[in-house]
């Protein structure tokens, strides 16, 4: 190993041949121009070079300006857009809202109509009902007054004795109290409680309900009743109202709050029909 080889070189780095070659070339062109212009000034009888100005264009350009202004227009663009937006969102609720309140509509109609429909048919058929019963009293009391007594035209039936007479005459003490729905003595009655308490003067005991009491007993027929029979108005098994026969052709009967508890003849309101319990 050489002792000099630890000593750093000082020479100059050397410089490639293409940078050689460009500030060759440099030179060379500045030492031409430098030449020219010895020549020029030598010759007195050339011209004078004239020197003349190249003016550069003036840009006129408002950048900021028109930076502005585009800002201005996609802002102005931007709230149309959504203006528009919300239009067509209002537009699609509002149709959307009238739709379901047409529909609401045409149900509360149908509810309304079919309800109308329903109450017309009940009428009808508490029409029809009532003319049945109008028809069947009417043909009852026809028969009645068919096989009537000459006597005031009341059935023919013996005088009431027995369990029959405590009851008659436990009906006709009643006569003039008042009628109230749902009494049962001893000032006022309504019609079921009259006949109730009645039966229990002759140690029988019935039903509440005028409907009950209708289906107590036997049928019998209008023209051939006893006292103490049970009267009914309406159907046997629901019947709305009841009284007690007590010969003659009369009832007496609890009848409603005005006229209270009263005796009356058949032929004041024919009865349904009739059964027996003693």
């Amino acid at each position: 190993m050489s002792h000099t080889a630890h000593i750093p070189s000082h020479r100059k780095p050397r410089r490639s041949a293409s940078k050689l070659a460009v500030r060759a070339g440099v030179a060379g062109g500045v030492l031409s121009t430098l030449a020219m212009a010895g020549t020029a000034s030598a010759s007195p009888s050339a011209e004078p070079v004239a020197e003349t100005t190249l003016e550069m264009p003036v840009l006129s350009l408002d950048l900021a300006g028109d930076v502005s202004s585009a800002v201005t227009v996609a802002a102005e663009n931007t709230r149309l857009a959504a203006v528009e937006g919300e239009l067509t969102a209002q537009e699609e609720s509002a149709r959307t809202g009238a739709a379901a309140e047409a529909k609401q509509a045409k149900e509360e109609a149908q509810k309304k109509a079919d309800a109308e429909k329903a109450e017309k048919t009940a009428k009808e058929e508490a029409a029809r009902k009532a003319e049945a019963e109008r028809s069947s009293r009417s043909s009852d009391r026809t028969s009645l007054k068919s096989t009537s007594a000459p006597q005031g035209g009341s059935t023919v039936s013996a005088p009431a004795s027995g369990s029959a007479a405590a009851i008659v005459n436990f009906a006709r003490a009643q006569i003039g109290k008042a009628y109230v729905l749902g009494g049962t003595g001893s000032t006022s009655f309504d019609c079921s409680g009259l006949v109730q308490a009645a039966y229990r003067q002759a140690g029988i005991s019935l039903p509440r309900m005028s409907q009950a009491q209708s289906s107590a007993g036997t049928s019998v027929s209008l023209n051939a009743l006893q006292p103490g029979d049970i009267l009914y108005w309406g159907s046997k098994g629901s019947a709305y109202h009841v009284a007690i026969y007590v010969g003659g052709g009369k009832f007496v009967g609890a009848q409603n709050p005005k006229t209270g508890i009263v005796e009356r003849n058949l032929s004041y309101d024919m009865p349904t029909g009739a059964v027996r319990v003693l």
